[in-house]
């Protein structure tokens, strides 16, 4: 979709549509009431006939209303005007995006994103607005023989500005916006595939892809045999029951000088994870292609930070395995040893996210990071204790736990974070290796954190336990792009946007 910025009065506009909000009561907002009068009244005495009172999720569309040069009018319920929250607002501009992609408008001049919000300046609500309408333009069709040709013809949104000095900051938030819902929805693309096309060798090509997209992005792939070399051998056990062999995948994203210390993401990609021979039970097995969306957020966020051209080094890292039963696929008791050198007894072959990231971490030093960050669907209890609404974020640093729930309030992509420390650490205890893949059944999101922070201790490092908040089930199942907003407003802060 394309984002633009104009100025001038609303009835003077010519555009398909002109976009408004009511609130509670019918209360007219101020772009709302320059249309009223250049109409003459006609909104109001519609809205005292009952046809719309404000409420959230009403809308209102009007063709060829007198005195306006847009074709369209349309009314969006904003609900109580001193009451508008971050919610709220998306619900108002999901309202317009279903209003109009139904019709025949293919450009439109929105005014919601002047209604104030508690703290959210402009910049943000126009922000907000370009990514959630960019992420409502997804549709997966890679798969279907039939593409939807009732598809939206909504192709450009105009956001209206005051002045020119307001114009200059609303040009570079929607701009922001429109990468950070592209970043998303590649995330959602790439966590959509199924199985048996998006495989560990799928996204090393989806990785050269941006590569030759970007020129600053640069993609170096580790086979098994490299890796082997290396010493990772966690990783590797978890791919050893599948025909699909395991990469390593390390795109590196330069906006800096050479010698600046990047910052890292860490992907957890699991292709399909069938629980190896601890196999999962069969109902719901099928949303197990989402086992890489921790994987699928990194390449969204380092798309989005390439295309906003953000002045900071970032490496990508993605383990990228299938874990599948087979002949040779590891047991449950046997030992492995990793990367770092510590051995690990796996108790459960169905913790193997953690097997892969703890090599991957390890792998992360050479860049000596600024800090670290490694996202992955890692646990179940994870959404017994969040839902789906919050990500799990633990942290070896005080600070960079900070920083990202800072970042995670900004973007409205919010993490909670839970404890670590040496009475959870004690629960990975092994009588035949130096540590276990896993714990007793309680606080399994935690231990399974206490295991990665075992390969953190040269770097600045935070988890993002994603299982919760990464897909939906039910009649919208599919990937949610999220945490790429918390990322990528992450990396902006470092970057002082």
């Amino acid at each position: 979709m394309e984002f633009a910025i104009k100025t001038g009065k609303p009835e003077k506009q010519r555009a398909g549509c002109v976009v408004v909000g009511v609130f509670d009561k019918r209360r007219l907002s101020p772009q709302a009431e320059q249309l009223d009068q250049a109409a003459n009244g006609y909104l109001s005495e519609l809205l005292k006939q009952g046809d719309m009172d404000g409420r959230a999720g009403q809308q209102l569309l009007l063709p060829r209303v007198p005195g306006i040069t847009a074709d369209r009018v349309l009314l969006v319920g904003m609900g109580k005007e001193r009451e508008l929250t971050e919610r709220g607002y998306r619900q108002a501009i999901h309202t317009m995006h279903t209003a109009l992609a139904g019709g025949g408008t293919k450009d439109a001049l929105c005014y919601l994103p002047t209604a104030a919000i508690k703290g959210r300046d402009l910049a943000w609500r126009i922000r907000d607005a370009a990514q959630n309408l960019e992420a409502l333009e997804y549709r997966f069709e890679t798969c279907k023989s039939k593409k939807d040709d009732n598809r939206p013809p909504l192709k450009k949104v105009v956001f209206g500005a005051s002045d020119q000095t307001e114009s200059a900051a609303a040009k570079t938030a929607a701009a922001e916006g429109k990468a950070i819902g592209g970043g998303m929805n590649l995330a959602r693309e790439l966590g959509n595939l199924p199985g048996n096309i998006c495989t560990p060798s799928y996204l090393a090509e989806q990785a050269h892809g941006l590569g030759e997209r970007f020129t600053s992005v640069s993609v170096e792939v580790l086979d098994e045999p490299a890796m082997e070399e290396l010493g990772m051998g966690s990783l590797l056990s978890v791919s050893r029951g599948s025909r699909e062999p395991a990469r390593l995948i390390v795109m590196q994203y330069r906006g800096a000088a050479q010698d600046e210390k990047p910052y890292a993401l860490v992907g957890k990609g699991i292709t399909f994870d069938t629980g190896g021979i601890s196999l999962k039970p069969g109902p719901g097995m099928d949303e197990m292609k989402f086992d890489m969306c921790g994987a699928a957020s990194v390449f969204g966020t380092i798309q989005a930070v390439a295309e906003l051209g953000l002045p900071i080094n970032l490496v990508g890292i993605v383990a990228a395995a299938e874990n599948m039963p087979g002949g040779k696929a590891t047991k449950p008791g046997d030992i492995v040893t990793s990367m770092s050198g510590q051995t690990i007894e796996i108790l459960n072959t169905d913790a193997e996210g953690r097997l892969v990231l703890c090599d991957a971490l390890t792998y992360a030093e050479r860049f000596s990071p600024r800090s670290v960050v490694d996202i992955a669907t890692l646990t179940g209890a994870c959404i017994i204790a969040l839902g789906h609404e919050m990500h799990g974020l633990m942290s070896n640093n005080a600070g960079l736990a900070n920083e990202l729930l800072a970042a995670g309030k900004s973007a409205h992509d919010r993490a909670w974070e839970l404890p670590l420390g040496p009475e959870y650490d004690e629960l990975l205890k092994s009588n035949f290796a130096d540590m276990a893949n896993i714990g007793d059944r309680s606080a399994g999101t935690i231990t399974a954190g206490c295991f990665l922070a075992r390969f953190t201790g040269k770097f600045r490092w935070a988890h993002l336990d994603i299982a919760g908040t990464a897909w939906k089930s039910g009649a919208q199942k599919g990937a949610s792009g999220r945490p790429v907003p918390l990322l990528t407003r992450y990396l902006m802060d470092r970057a002082g946007k």
